[in-house]
Formats: structure tokens, sequence, C-alpha cells
């Protein structure tokens, strides 16, 4: 299977590269001018190393030419900063997002794997776990361009007959997570950690969130891949919630040393309690979650003490 992956050396994407690559699929990696490859491919991996702008339709139809399947994991914006400048959000992810969704029908590409976002779409939660048939009233303008993305996808595969499968995937982490941007509470406490510095928690810690290892994230994207059932949303998630405070201290025990905690004011753009129901990806995508938090956080740190980060 030939398959094109926008985003495809970021921290889900060379993850999802790799295990790609192991399963003996063809892989293009569409990244930014200037970004670094992430590691060395062997002659053994068919791997193509493309760079270009997301927002450019030439570039865009480029990449796609060809590929059995397309891997959109491409964002510009984080939670925490996209209601900063929802016109960019708009104009940067969705618009771009139907671009490339129209240059998939030119060129005949027949399938594409979305990431949305399990943490944002939602909005509070009525209910938990939540599963896929929960409203949708996010809060961020990060959920709302995720979800208008979902919409596109589903409005692409009636009009054109795509095969198009959104992802809303809880907090993922892991290795190659960049831990200098502070995007996601694993990495950045790891990295305040790592430098001896103090925890911030906004708020009282008391905030439930839904971590799932980046191979697993990686594994489910590949099986959408090669699905033929009729479903087209999945959550992605453990299925289990964790508190901050039930995280600091899964990261003091693998640490082995006790980390201290500055707690600042609550931030209004956090959702209190974040939990997933997998169950329908269990069932339909032949998927289950592998990694437990405490061996992915030590998987974690062992990947950074070989990085030296």
């Amino acid at each position: 299977m030939k398959c094109v992956i926008f985003g495809g050396s970021g921290f889900i994407g060379s993850t999802l590269s790799d295990r790609l690559l192991l399963d003996g699929h063809s892989v293009r990696i569409f990244e930014r001018p200037r970004v670094a490859q992430y590691r060395v491919f062997s002659r053994d991996e068919s791997a193509e190393w493309v760079t270009g702008d997301f927002s450019s339709r030439h570039d865009v139809s480029r990449a796609v030419e060809g590929m059995d399947v397309v891997f959109h994991l491409i964002s510009t914006s984080l939670p925490k900063s996209s209601n900063d400048d929802r016109i960019y959000d708009v104009e940067s992810n969705v618009v771009s997002s139907l671009q490339l969704l129209n240059c998939m029908v030119e060129k005949a590409v027949p399938r594409i794997i979305f990431i949305s976002s399990g943490g944002t779409v939602y909005g509070n939660p009525r209910y938990l776990p939540v599963d896929e048939a929960h409203p949708t009233n996010p809060i961020v303008s990060y959920g709302i361009t995720k979800l208008a993305i979902e919409k596109y996808l589903q409005l692409y595969e009636r009009l054109h007959g795509l095969t198009a499968i959104s992802l809303r995937v809880a907090n993922a982490y892991g290795e190659r997570q960049r831990i200098e941007t502070a995007q996601g509470a694993v990495a950045a406490f790891l990295h305040r950690a790592r430098h001896d510095l103090p925890i911030e928690i906004w708020g009282d810690g008391e905030i439930v969130r839904d971590y799932v290892h980046v191979s697993d994230v990686a594994a489910a994207l590949a099986n959408a891949a090669v699905y033929t059932g009729e479903g087209r949303v999945f959550n992605i998630s453990s299925g289990h919630g964790t508190s901050l405070n039930e995280l600091i201290a899964t990261l003091e025990a693998a640490l082995g040393k006790s980390l201290t905690r500055r707690h600042l004011p609550g931030r209004t753009f956090d959702v209190p309690t974040s939990v997933l129901s997998n169950a329908f990806a269990c069932a339909e995508l032949r998927w289950e979650p592998r990694i437990g938090l405490r061996q992915g956080i030590e998987q974690t740190i062992s990947w950074l003490d070989s990085q030296k980060v």
C-alpha cells in the first residue's frame, strides 16, 4: 500500500511512519521545508521524503499523486492558543484541508485518515466515558476546526466516494514528543522534572485526562488504513482517566524522586474531565491500547535518556 503522511516527521507522524514501514508499506513523508528527517531510512525501507507548503495546491497535489491512502496529521494550532486567532485557525486548517480533499479527488486517491481531537470536539461531557454518539460542543476554536474538517470529510465521501475516517485521539504522549513546546502534560512535566524545575499545575490538579501512548495511536491509524467496515468516527484512547495529581505521582515513581509542585490559577478552556470510550474502535478496528501509563512513561524517560534531552 502506498501511503502519504502529511506531518510525517512529527511526534505521531514519525511513529506512524515507522509502523507502516515495519508493516511493509511504502511511505511518502510530507513536511515543511527545512524540517530535518527524524532518522535515516535504510535501503530496504520504501520511504520517500518530500517537502512543501500544506497551503500550496501544487505541493499537495504532487504529494498525493499515485497514493492509496492519505494520513492527515497536520494542525497549525493548539487548544490553548487557537482562540487567540480564530481566523488563522480556520484558514490554515479548514481551508487547507479542503484543498487537500480537492487534490485527492483530482488524483483519484480513494482513502483519507484524519487525526481529530478526542479532547476538544466534545466539550464539557454530559456523561462518562464519552462515546462517539456524545454531543459535540467544542469550547475552543481548535475543537471547532477539527469537527468542521470531520464534517467536510463526510461530505466528500458522499459527493465523491472517498473513504474518510476520523480518529478522535485522546491525550497522546510518548517518545519523540517535543518536550520544549509544553504540548501535553506528560511532556511538559517531564521537561520540568528533568531540569529540576517545579511542575506547574493549572488549578488544583484534579483535572482528569485520558492518556494514550503514541505507539497505540500509530497502531490505530495503521488499522484504519485497511479497515473495510462502515464506521467513520472512532475514539482512540486508553479508556481510563488520570488526574494531574495522579500523573505526577506516576512520574515520581518512574523517576525515583519527589517533584515540586507550583499551582497556578485554573484555565477557562480546560474541560474538567475527559475520558473517552474506546469500545467502538476495539470492536471495529480490531485494535486495543497495549501500553499502560506507567510503562509508557518509563519508555519515554528511557528515550529521553538516550537522546540526552
